[in-house]
């Protein structure tokens, strides 16, 4: 049982548990998720930590099919810049390894922001906590627990 489910589970909202076998050589997490669990890339939503200018670290949520755009997160967090977090770093602030970064049950409340292409989709699928866990749940559910907001931050 890890962090994120236990807070959904505390909350009471409607989630699934999918599992896979995790490849550790797999250069891509969130393509292997997609892959091994026969989903699109676009409801696969990988968690990503970034450090702000102003040196506050942010949460990311983009469909695995896209990238985050750095300059609309920093816009949206009300920084300058951003750049993606040190491996380290983001593991430290949210308590998870990566490639299982969710952004349920991080060990520190970080601001969160989720693509807006979540909006169309009635559930997305995100890191459970571990490598191989993948929650699906409703995008609002989502921004509820997390004290999110939906801001446009993916391309390509």
């Amino acid at each position: 049982m890890t962090p994120a489910v236990k807070q959904l589970e505390k909350a009471g909202i409607a989630f699934t548990l999918a599992e896979y076998p995790h490849d550790p050589r797999s250069p891509a997490y969130g393509e292997e998720a997609a892959r091994a669990l026969g989903l699109s890339v676009d409801e696969v939503f990988k968690t990503l930590v970034a450090r702000l200018d102003d040196g506050r670290l942010a949460v990311a949520i983009v469909p695995v099919s896209s990238q985050l755009d750095l300059k609309a997160l920093a816009r949206v967090a009300g920084a300058r810049k951003a750049q993606m977090a040190e491996g380290e770093e983001a593991q430290r602030a949210t308590g998870y390894v990566l490639g299982g970064i969710s952004p349920l049950g991080q060990k520190r409340r970080l601001p969160t922001f989720l693509d807006a292409s979540a909006e169309s989709l009635a559930s997305i699928h995100v890191s459970g906590g571990r490598r191989g866990l993948e929650i699906c749940l409703a995008p609002a559910d989502l921004l509820r627990l997390t004290d999110g907001c939906l801001a446009g931050l993916a391309r390509g």
